[in-house]
């Protein structure tokens, strides 16, 4: 069974965030800093500041979804700030 998450990527440059999901978090986070995503290239280096798991990519995909829109953004933004990770 494959297993796929969402994730929030920080950049150690500037305060860029981002919201993806994979099922190969290590690989995926290596393209984001080798500068072979168009989206995130200009703000390398990244780390990873928080996963999900999922059993689906459905399941991710529409996590993904959700945390980009307004309500979910709002709820991700509070959530990593009490963790001091935003």
């Amino acid at each position: 069974m494959e297993k796929y998450c969402v994730y929030v990527l920080r950049s150690l440059k500037d305060n860029f965030h981002y919201i993806g999901h994979t099922k190969d978090l290590d690989k995926r986070l290596r393209s984001h800093n080798d500068k072979k995503v168009r989206s995130t290239k200009a703000h390398v280096p990244y780390k990873v500041i928080y996963t999900e798991d999922y059993h689906s990519r459905t399941e991710a995909a529409k996590r993904e979804y959700y945390l980009k829109q307004a309500d979910g953004n709002i709820w991700l933004r509070q959530y990593l700030k009490d963790l001091r990770l935003w």
